[in-house]
This record gives C-alpha cells, sequence and structure tokens, in this order.
C-alpha cells in the first residue's frame, strides 16, 4: 500500500481543522480554559474529540492547510471556536463580578485570591461564587452540552469560508453587556440588604457620635454578609440557569442550529 503525499495530506487536514476548532473552544471556555488545567489536557481532549467526530464532519474539499485559503480556513475556525468559548465564560464573568459587589459591601473587598480560572486576583467572595457555578455547571451536565454544541457546530457551520452572521456576532459581543447587568442582579439582594446596614450604622453615627462607628461597625456588616450570602446562595441557582439557558441559546443562534 502506497501513501502519496497529498493523501496524507488530506487525512491530516480532515481531523486538523476540526481539531483547531474544538480547541479554540476549549481554550476560551469556563472550566476547560482555567490555567490549572495543563495545555496538554486540553490539547489530549481536543484531539481525541476532533478523531472522534471527523467521520460525521462534512469534509472540505482538498485544500492544503498551508495555502493562503488554508491559513483562512483555520483563522475562521479559531474565530468560531472562541466565540462559542466566550460565551460561556460571560456566564462565569457575572459570578465574578457578582462576589466582588457583594465583598466590597461587606468589607472583604481587601481579601483576595488567585482565580484558577483567569489567573488574576479576584475576591475571596468571587471565588467562592465562581466555585459554586463551576459545581452547578457540572451538576447541570453544562459540560457535555458544550461538547454536543461543538460537534453540531460542525453541521450548522461546516469547515470552510463560512462565518456566523454578523448580525449575530454583534449579538455575541452584546452579550458581554449581560455579565453586568446579571452579575448586578445575583449580587442584588445581598448589597442592598448591606446598604441598609451601612445606613442605619449612618444614623447611629449622628445620634451618638462618640461611638466608635469603625470598631463597630466592620464586625457587624461583616458578620451580616456572611448570613446574607448564606441566605441569597439558594437564588443562585434559579439565576445561573437562566444565565445558562440563555448563553446556549445565543450559542445555538452562533452555529446555526
Amino acid at each position: 500500500m502506497v501513501i502519496s503525499a497529498d493523501t496524507f495530506t488530506h487525512w491530516m487536514a480532515a481531523i486538523y481543522w476540526p481539531f483547531i476548532r474544538i480547541n479554540a473552544m476549549f481554550v476560551a471556555a469556563p472550566l476547560f480554559g482555567a490555567r490549572t488545567v495543563p495545555v496538554r489536557v486540553i490539547i489530549s481532549l481536543s484531539l481525541v474529540l476532533a478523531w472522534t467526530v471527523h467521520d460525521i464532519v462534512p469534509q472540505l474539499s482538498y485544500v492544503d492547510p498551508l495555502s493562503l485559503d488554508g491559513i483562512l480556513v483555520t483563522i475562521y475556525q479559531v474565530i468560531i471556536g472562541s466565540a462559542m468559548g466566550f460565551i460561556l465564560y460571560m456566564v462565569f464573568s457575572a459570578l465574578v463580578m457578582a462576589g466582588e459587589a457583594v465583598g466590597l459591601s461587606m468589607g472583604l473587598g481587601f481579601a483576595t485570591l488567585v482565580d484558577p480560572q483567569n489567573g488574576i486576583q479576584v475576591p475571596v467572595v468571587s471565588q467562592y461564587y465562581v466555585i459554586l457555578g463551576t459545581l452547578l455547571f457540572l451538576a447541570l451536565n453544562g459540560h457535555l452540552f458544550l461538547i454536543e454544541m461543538v460537534v453540531r457546530s460542525f453541521r450548522g457551520l461546516p469547515i470552510g469560508l463560512h462565518l456566523p452572521d454578523p448580525g449575530v456576532l454583534v449579538g455575541v459581543a452584546k452579550w458581554g453587556g449581560e455579565m453586568f447587568a446579571s452579575g448586578l442582579l445575583v449580587a442584588l439582594p445581598a448589597v442592598a440588604s448591606l446598604l441598609l446596614i451601612n445606613l442605619a450604622f449612618g444614623v447611629i453615627t449622628r445620634a451618638a457620635p462618640q461611638l466608635n462607628i469603625f470598631a463597630v461597625g466592620f464586625p457587624i456588616t461583616l458578620l451580616m454578609g456572611f448570613v446574607l450570602i448564606m441566605f441569597s446562595i439558594p437564588a443562585l441557582l434559579p439565576r445561573f440557569t437562566y444565565l445558562l439557558r440563555d448563553a446556549f441559546s445565543l450559542l445555538g443562534k452562533v452555529i446555526g442550529v
């Protein structure tokens, strides 16, 4: 059996472009693209998934991956995969913003930890919300649905010089604005309650100026912040589920399914 260079290149291209799209999605998506996940694991998982689905992926007519058209196809796969991962990334960013708002209101803005997802310093309350969001994401099988969507994307957006509709890409950019609104809605019960507590301390300070409000107010605000977080956690599940539903709905529009 003689395998020519053209045949070998064709076989490689059948796996190469699905691998590029899948790998770009994994790098941009939460959980898979976390800084704590080794690069070798991401590449290996992308290769295994690309090899698994290459038989059901509509094949592109022969294009040399090193030609100009081949480079453009590669860039398009990176754009599509990154857009898919970016949509879900914004869901977890909303939780980070909610934790920052609650942490600053209760006086824990100075307590920071390294976020393994982004590799940056975030308030410890944000890290708590991100951990809860990750557990909910896994419990709802969001990771499996994400893999299913990237496989279905090869039918809605076949490999080639095809990009999502420009209006859909604009919608992906606007989806970033949902991060601020959703983060505020998640943090609103605790932030509003802490605001009332601070207003009460302001009234107490006016009524008794000799009272050291910093010595008394900070421990009470901190304690009430933890109590409010405990009571507001049950409301996180429906809000997070709503965010995931909207994110996967937009993701379906991006890939045309």
